[in-house]
This record gives C-alpha cells, structure tokens and sequence, in this order.
C-alpha cells in the first residue's frame, strides 16, 4: 500500500527555517500502530494524519510525535491547513476560509487566508479555555533545563502547568544569556516526573523587547523532542496565561514571538487572546508556511 505524503517547514515564510510537518492526507486505512511507526521514521516533532470526519466537520485529524499520539499541537494544524490548501484539497479558497477538524482535544476551527501575493497565512482557536495547574518548584524546573533559580522571573509568576489543550510547565526568564543556555537535563526531567509533573515538557520564554515581543524555547526530551523549534500549542497557552494576568479586565492583546533561533531553524509565531469581564474568552496561533516535498510512503 502507498500512500502520499507532504511535508512542510510551519512558522516561517523560508524553506528549512520553522518546524517540520509530515501530513498524509488521505490516511484512511492506517491503524494508529502504523501511523506511530511513520511518525517515527519522519521523526519529527509531530506528523500528521487526515481522515475522514466523524461528526460533519471538515477532517478528522490525529497527530503523532515519534513517541506517542497527542490529543492537540499548534504547528500540525496549522501545517495540514496549509497542506490541504496548498495542494487543492480544500477545493477553491476565497480570502478567508475557515475548516474545523477534529482531534481529541475537541474541535479545532484554522482560518486560511490566502494573500494576493499568493501566500497562504493560517491560524487556528485553542481547542479549549485557558486552566492553569500546578506550580512547579523552582529549584526542580532550574536543574531540568540546566539553569540557576536566580535565572528566573517570578515577579508575574511562578513556573506552573497551563495549558489550551496540551499542558505545559510555563516559566518566565529574566535575560537573554538564560533563554540561551538553557538545555534539557535527563536527570532533571526525571526529577520533575518524580515529584508528579506530568508532563514534563517545559516551555520558556522571555519578554525580549527587540522586533519580537517574546522569545521561547521549548523542550520536551521524554516525548522524543530534545528542543522544538516552534510550539503553536505552548505559545497559545502562553497568550492566554499572559492576558489572564494582565491588569485589564477587557481587551484584545497580541504578540509576535521568536522561536527555534538558538537550535538554527528561526521561527516567527503570532500569538492572540481575548479577555472579557476578567476571563481568557479566547486564544489563537497562526502564522505562514512553505511546501517542502511530496511523495509516497510504503506501508
């Protein structure tokens, strides 16, 4: 049996920068231990899978990291939107287009908007509403990523789990020197499961005031992923624990971020949320992509 495959770089407008995407997009007749063993042999952050809609909407799609099956992530959504309308799946695009597909953390609406310098710019809504876990001890989450507790900011606060449909540890940095050396301790993240996070996938980021309004790494070893270069589910989760902290009730707040700058594969996300009467009412993530190759698998 074979079966067609594309893949893209998701968060950049440049061949080989952002984060690598493998989507099949007619996946129909795989069973998820065939789909998790092409997820592997792309080894990947993520790859995707496109099947037929179960409940009406547009696909239902499932996503895999080399390790296991994830219920959502940011840059597979937006990298099978951008697939399927890149190579006329989705039928004929008007300016804005919106698909819904469906994961198992709920639906998730993409909006395709396809610029006339031929562009295609796609950004989806969190699966669900902001909740924040946990917060993570400090001097535990310094040695998971190598760093001093005196490294951190813990002004706006502590390191905690948040998430939009995938959690992640969420901890503020207080210089770029930190966000550079941070790296991944096995014995740490070891030391984080132990003490009953779950998971361990630790995202970090810095209020870097240059042409960027946040810079983030994210690492997430244990799922097979040492270091990502772009995290659409992280950053989303990231928007909304901003706007929730923020000092106004109502408003709209945005941020352009850079990730995957230090591992050479440069990536540029934009982040949104919403608030009204004091809550997250919304969180969006989105940015461009480019084709890379397509072909066949045998499976």
């Amino acid at each position: 049996m074979r079966v067609r495959y594309y893949t893209c770089d998701v968060f950049t407008d440049t061949r080989f920068g952002g984060n690598q995407l493998a989507v099949l997009p007619e996946a129909d007749g795989l069973d998820p231990r065939r789909m998790q063993q092409i997820a592997r042999e792309f080894n990947f952050s993520e790859s995707t899978f496109v099947l037929a809609p179960e409940a009406g909407h547009t696909r239902r799609v499932r996503i895999f990291t080399p390790m296991a099956e994830v219920p959502f992530a940011g840059h597979p959504n937006v990298g099978t939107a951008f697939v399927l309308a890149t190579t006329g799946a989705l039928g004929p695009l008007s300016a804005e287009t919106t698909v819904t597909f469906e994961e198992e953390a709920g639906l998730v609406p993409v909006t395709v908007r396809a610029g006339v310098d031929g562009r295609i710019r796609c950004e989806l809504t969190a699966p669900q509403g902001l909740t924040v876990g946990r917060e993570v001890p400090l001097d535990l989450l310094a040695r998971a990523v190598s760093l001093a507790p005196g490294d951190f900011a813990t002004d706006g606060h502590a390191p905690l789990v948040a998430s939009v449909g995938l959690p992640f540890v969420i901890a503020e940095l207080a210089s770029r020197d930190a966000l550079e050396r941070a790296r991944p301790d096995g014995a740490g993240i070891e030391a984080l499961v132990a003490a009953g996070v779950e998971p361990p996938d630790v995202h970090l980021y810095l209020r870097s005031g240059d042409e960027f309004d946040l810079r983030t790494r994210m690492f997430s070893p244990l799922d097979g992923i040492p270091e990502d270069p772009a995290t659409g589910s992280a950053n989303c989760a990231l928007a909304a624990l901003l706007a929730r902290l923020d000092a106004a009730s109502d408003g709209s707040f945005a941020w352009r971020i850079a990730q995957g700058v230090e591992m050479g594969r440069p990536s540029v996300l934009e982040a949104r949320a919403a608030k009204r009467a004091g809550g997250v009412v919304g969180a969006w993530i989105g940015g461009s992509s480019v084709l890379v190759s397509e072909g066949f698998i045998e499976v």
